[in-house]
């Protein structure tokens, strides 16, 4: 049998992540055959991911990055089962370099088969669902592009979000951080009026109609009403159409316009956990 030395242990447990018993272990069943020893793990990974298949993952760690030329965005969340694994360090490491690697693809699967050291993502993923004991995933993976794309990552990495503005301005940085936190805060369901999906307004008039009803209105009054109510619902729940959080004077449009007059929000991405 193999001598296992403690460098080598060592070596495996910087490559996987995994506790230093679980490492020798490893080891010693491959006979000291490092690459072997990856393979022990991620095996095991796989016997644990099986088991841990139909548990709740809503906790982990949401991340957004920003390409270099700040022309495309990527929002990913690495979940978990609690929020004890979620705020572990090595935890949120992972999650900031799998974000990083992120920004080279454009739909999850192909970013789930992307090469992440020396094995594929979804392969990483089920390695560290052996190591951690919890099941790993990644959640959400949305990307965004724009002239100028900015990102807010809200303490405690529950909420990230990405801002698209139309033109790389002075100001730009700090208008689509200060619109990525306000969808962060304030959570709208759209863009503006045109993105908010027809079941929703359907469902909002109809709410609006009901209470109307309920307050003795004359059924001939309740269409003009409730459309008043309707346009209030665009104003509470659309991006460019709520208060600015910073200055309730003016909303997220008029804002962005007082950075540089012909600059627009042209999309965003949220994704929050737990």
């Amino acid at each position: 049998m193999a001598k296992i030395t403690a460098a080598e242990v060592n070596k495996l447990r910087k490559a996987t992540g995994a506790g230093m018993m679980d490492c020798k272990k490893a080891l010693v069943e491959a006979d000291g055959d490092f690459d072997k020893a990856i393979e022990i793990l991620r095996k095991k990974g796989q016997k644990v991911a099986a088991k841990r298949a139909d548990r709740d993952s809503s906790e982990g760690a949401a991340i957004a990055k920003v390409s270099s030329d700040s022309a495309k965005g990527v929002v990913i969340s690495l979940n978990c089962e609690t929020d004890f694994v979620a705020k572990n360090d090595s935890f949120v490491t992972l999650a900031n370099e799998l974000a990083d690697l992120a920004l080279g693809y454009d739909t999850k699967d192909a970013f789930m088969n992307a090469s992440f050291n020396g094995m594929t993502v979804a392969e990483k993923l089920t390695e560290q669902t052996g190591v951690i004991g919890e099941k790993i995933e990644i959640g959400s993976f949305e990307t965004l592009a724009a002239p100028f794309v900015g990102s807010y990552i809200h303490a405690g990495n529950k909420i990230a979000t990405l801002v698209g503005l139309s033109a790389a301005v002075d100001g730009a940085a700090a208008a689509a951080k200060d619109v990525a936190m306000q969808a962060a805060a304030m959570n709208p369901v759209a863009l503006n009026e045109e993105g908010v999906d027809q079941s929703v307004i359907d469902k909002e008039i109809e709410i609006a109609k009901d209470q109307l009803r309920q307050e003795g209105k004359p059924e001939a009054m309740l269409d003009n009403i409730a459309k008043g109510k309707l346009k209030r619902f665009f104003k509470d729940n659309t991006l460019v159409n709520q208060a600015f959080i910073k200055d309730s004077k003016q909303s997220v449009a008029d804002y962005v316009k007082s950075v540089d007059a012909g600059l627009e929000v042209t999309g965003f991405s949220r994704v929050a956990l737990g």
